[in-house]
């Protein structure tokens, strides 16, 4: 992998970690344009930890107020949203490791469209409330979403969103929920690796830790511009991109 396709892919990962449009989906996705045939997952997993950084440097006054109030109402919502999400991946981590292959990626962004486009018609009335309910069931659309092509920030966005939250209060809860279960793949990952002699991380070190950087400083702009204007934008026009999307990966896949 070259140095520019590697800072290519750590903007994509920035850029689309926070847009409902599907991160893994996209790396997986110009992996296969790429023609990249080394193992992928770990490389992915180790952008989505560079975004993670993003949202704790972006939201850290709520992510410290967590840490000093562990037993809060909101942290409760989190451990409740993150459990179903574990359990998931956990159940089906054969399956999911499989799709990172790209085989099911056409579905899943339209799945993703599909998503998305009911949640802007039919998302009227919002509380701006979080559940306990809203953060299980949360949790288990994050679980599914571990699929390449299935937004994870759309999923869990658009599910809050539907049963009653505001988008603001949506979006910041499905980033915030993005920290645990990032640094649970990642220390899976290395477990994994560590116990089977493998090699951790097969790609270069300069190329990697460029799409690094590049992951963390769009991801940073990437937060903070979701978190000022996702109560305006339409959906439908994520959906359009999503589906226009599944059709071209017919073509590479």
């Amino acid at each position: 992998m070259t140095v520019w396709c590697a800072i290519f892919l750590g903007v994509l990962q920035g850029l689309t970690e926070f847009l409902p449009v599907s991160s893994s989906g996209h790396l997986v996705l110009f992996q296969n344009i790429f023609g990249i045939e080394t193992d992928f997952l770990f490389f992915s997993v180790l952008l989505h930890l560079a975004t993670l950084f993003a949202v704790v440097l972006v939201l850290w006054k709520d992510i410290k107020h967590l840490v000093f109030h562990p037993f809060c109402k909101e942290a409760q919502m989190l451990y409740t949203a993150t459990i179903p999400t574990v359990l998931i991946v956990l159940l089906f981590q054969g399956f999911f490791k499989g799709a990172f292959s790209g085989a099911f990626l056409p579905i899943c962004f339209m799945i993703t469209a599909v998503l998305l486009f009911l949640t802007e018609v039919l998302a009227k009335k919002t509380s701006g409330k979080m559940t306990f309910k809203t953060g299980l069931i949360t949790g288990i659309a994050q679980g599914l979403a571990v699929l390449p092509g299935i937004s994870r920030s759309g999923a869990t966005i658009c599910t809050a969103v539907l049963l009653g939250v505001d988008r603001k209060r949506a979006s910041r809860f499905s980033f915030i929920l993005s920290i645990p279960i990032i640094l649970a793949s990642m220390a899976y990952e290395i477990l994994g690796a560590v116990t089977s002699g493998e090699e951790v991380l097969t790609f270069p070190v300069l190329p990697t830790v460029l799409a690094f950087l590049s992951a963390f400083i769009v991801g940073v702009l990437s937060v903070k511009f979701m978190l000022g204007a996702f109560q305006k934008i339409k959906l439908w026009w994520f959906s359009i991109y999503l589906i226009v999307l599944s059709a071209i990966s017919l073509f590479i896949i």
